[in-house]
């Protein structure tokens, strides 16, 4: 059995991780707080631009863009392939780091069965825990950790235009996105997406009508196409930046529950510690006395 010195060091160690814990669990909570904010603030935005969009595809007429196709084809053998994996700079956040890490090889996996060469694929990694990752796979990625520590989306506009303007020129078949999907505290589902080319398909509607129920008779000006065409642009942009507020989220509210867990099951064992450190000295206190009456005895 271990010494009542030992026990009480290890309690105060025990004592000091769940101050530690805590203490990031409410950090974490707190950044959770402003992700949700940063969500609820964006979505009226978006809900909006897809409207417009439907709204206007939902007239039938058609228009020609670069970044768009009607059924999603299969990667191109003969271009590029680019990923862009969403993680977090550090861990203490249960397996959010892990799905993804995941999630991106198995893609690879995928890739390599279509012909698709490591050496044709570029990855984009958002984020310490990925990147690193993927430099251990030797590939040589552009770093981009200050997009996963504060969503900033002059920075993520810029990384989507870049990648349009790959996709446009004919350098990239494909874009993919990976990423955690928050859906609410306690469950974020990873989530593997077709970035370029769009699927107009998801936007249609089965009727002529808008969401609020009115027909969608606009006049245009200059012409239904080369607004469509305008609009593709904003709606990729905003896409990749809901991806990053949406790995945002999810990372810092699998920290908040990996730190809770944390925190009670460090609750737990210093409960444990305390009643065998408060037996042992009872044991030590018990021989003692046994030692003083049995030498009075005599």
């Amino acid at each position: 059995m271990a010494s009542l010195k030992e026990i009480k060091s290890r309690i105060g160690s025990v004592k000091g991780t769940s101050k530690v814990t805590s203490a990031m669990k409410m950090v974490s909570s707190a950044k959770l707080h402003k992700a949700q904010g940063i969500i609820t603030s964006m979505l009226p935005y978006q809900r909006s631009l897809d409207n417009i969009v439907s709204n206007f595809l939902g007239g039938e007429t058609p228009f020609e863009s670069p970044f768009v196709a009607d059924e999603i084809p299969q990667a191109d053998a003969s271009k590029r392939v680019a990923i862009v994996a969403f993680s977090s700079n550090s861990s203490l956040c249960g397996p959010f780091n892990y799905n993804v890490i995941r999630e991106l090889m198995s893609l690879l996996l995928d890739l390599k069965t279509e012909g698709i060469p490591d050496e044709q694929i570029d990855i984009y990694p958002i984020g310490k825990k990925v990147e690193d990752a993927v430099r251990k796979m030797e590939f040589k990625p552009e770093s981009f950790q200050s997009l996963a520590a504060k969503p900033d989306y002059k920075k993520i506009f810029a990384l989507s235009s870049h990648l349009m303007e790959r996709y446009k020129s004919g350098e990239l078949s494909k874009v993919y996105v990976i990423y955690q999907h928050f859906k609410s505290v306690g469950v974020q589902k990873v989530q593997r997406e077709v970035y370029l080319p769009m699927e107009l398909s998801s936007f249609k509607k089965a009727d002529k009508e808008s969401a609020d129920g009115y027909l969608n008779n606009y006049i245009v000006e200059p012409s239904v196409p080369e607004v469509i065409a305008s609009l593709m642009p904003q709606v990729l942009k905003q896409k990749l930046y809901t991806c990053l507020a949406d790995s945002y989220a999810s990372e810092h509210a699998a920290r908040t529950i990996a730190m809770q867990v944390a925190t009670d099951n460090a609750d737990d064992l210093i409960q444990e510690l305390t009643i065998l450190y408060n037996k042992s000295r009872q044991q030590a206190i018990t021989a003692e006395l046994l030692d003083i009456v049995a030498g009075s005895a005599q």
